[in-house]
């Protein structure tokens, strides 16, 4: 008698735990279960603190001599120039001169016989880096003016850069993992979860780019140097996991 009751204590003991634990799986089916990646953007406009400009000037001549006495002239000219717009010495920096052979083949009765030397060439390039952009594209638009002057000088398109660009990178990697844990916070609200621990956490590329331009991404990394305005992007890639 005992032995029936004390099995029919258990039997119903294990009903009522089959029973809990059959309606708990039902109502955990329901949860979501798993993970939620999402990739966030941070996106900052600025403008470039520095511009480089460089440029250089060359002088001709069949006598060596002469053409570096011609090619120091310019070079004094060109000096004085730039210091009267506003260039100080420590912003210009002039490169050593190169020189080149001109030539030109010749032909006897259409049969080539050999080069015809022609002269020496002498070029000097110049770089000015400066944090005064706007004065500086100034003169860079306004340098045909040593044309006026005999001086063959050639320009080309100033460059572009940020200083506090590690600044900024740090900015928009905070802006990217709050965008993306925004967005995974919605997600799993949406499909009545809630979010849990962060798994992962993966940066992409920082891109910087003119701003309004058509400039695609690269894998490697966009690095404009041709616009002032500029636009920075990262992304970050988050996984989560959800309860």
């Amino acid at each position: 008698m005992k032995n029936s009751t004390l099995s029919a204590i258990i039997f119903g003991i294990a009903i009522v735990l089959a029973a809990y634990l059959l309606g708990n799986s039902i109502i955990n089916r329901n949860k979501p279960q798993g993970n939620i990646s999402v990739t966030g953007l941070g996106k900052e406009n600025f403008t470039s603190d520095l511009i480089v400009w460089e440029g250089s000037f060359s002088k001709e001549n069949s006598n060596l001599q002469e053409a570096y006495i011609g090619l120091e002239k310019d070079k004094k000219e060109i000096k004085e120039y730039l210091f009267s717009k506003g260039i100080n010495e420590k912003e210009l920096v002039f490169d050593a001169v190169t020189s080149h052979n001109k030539t030109r083949a010749k032909y006897v009765d259409g049969k080539y016989t050999g080069e015809e030397f022609l002269g020496y060439r002498l070029t000097q390039s110049l770089t000015i880096e400066s944090k005064e952009v706007e004065k500086v594209e100034k003169i860079s638009r306004e340098i045909t003016e040593l044309l006026n002057k005999g001086i063959q000088f050639y320009s080309q398109p100033p460059r572009y850069y940020y200083t506090k660009l590690a600044d900024l990178k740090v900015e928009m990697i905070s802006k990217a993992t709050e965008d993306a844990r925004i967005r995974a916070e919605k997600i799993a609200d949406n499909s009545g979860g809630d979010l849990g621990r962060l798994i992962s956490a993966k940066m992409g590329i920082f891109q910087i780019t003119g701003q309004n331009s058509n400039e695609n991404f690269s894998w490697g990394g966009t690095y404009n140097t041709s616009s002032k305005e500029k636009t920075a992007s990262i992304t970050m890639k988050l996984n989560y996991e959800v309860d």
